[in-house]
């Protein structure tokens, strides 16, 4: 009897170890976590073919072949505004300070503020940036099709932007 458990441990043991290789094996190629630390990315000036006023751009992540997004921390000085555009798989806006506006074509601007959410469907003509007199930084995760993810078009006029 003491024979046969000892048969038995060494065959879990033997089976045990054989998954654990079958794991490895299977898994050696598989991606891996990456880690992008703060501060690796430089910041950039918002081009001012596509923003009004001061706007600075941190990237945090770019596409990759597992994931179309991007993300970036966006902070407009008060006043400063982008362009009209459209994003063709939209694009989510995440309020992380201040008080900024957004509006869509043809609908009344929207006031946003710290701990908003912005869900922008793709194809959705809009601009979005800081209140006149109040700074504010946005996350912005923006996903791409065939490698685009924004389509910039004509700049928001002063009037458009004070028909608050």
């Amino acid at each position: 009897m003491n024979r046969f458990f000892s048969t038995l441990a060494v065959c879990i043991i033997w089976a045990t170890t054989a998954q654990a290789h079958e794991y490895e094996h299977e898994h050696a190629s598989a991606p891996t976590q990456e880690i992008v630390r703060a501060g690796s990315q430089a910041s950039i000036i918002g081009s001012p073919d596509y923003f009004i006023g001061r706007v600075n751009v941190t990237p945090l992540f770019p596409a990759n072949e597992h994931n179309s997004a991007t993300g970036a921390y966006v902070s407009f000085e008060p006043g400063a505004r982008s362009a009209w555009h459209i994003h063709p798989a939209g694009q989510r806006l995440v309020v992380i300070s201040g008080t900024g506006l957004t509006q869509e074509w043809g609908k009344p601007i929207q006031v946003i503020q710290t701990g908003d959410v912005v869900l922008c469907p793709p194809g959705v003509k809009h601009w979005h940036g800081a209140a006149p007199t109040i700074a504010m930084t946005h996350l912005a995760v923006t996903n791409s099709i065939d490698g685009k993810s924004v389509i910039w078009m004509e700049k928001v006029s002063d009037d458009q932007y004070n028909s608050h």
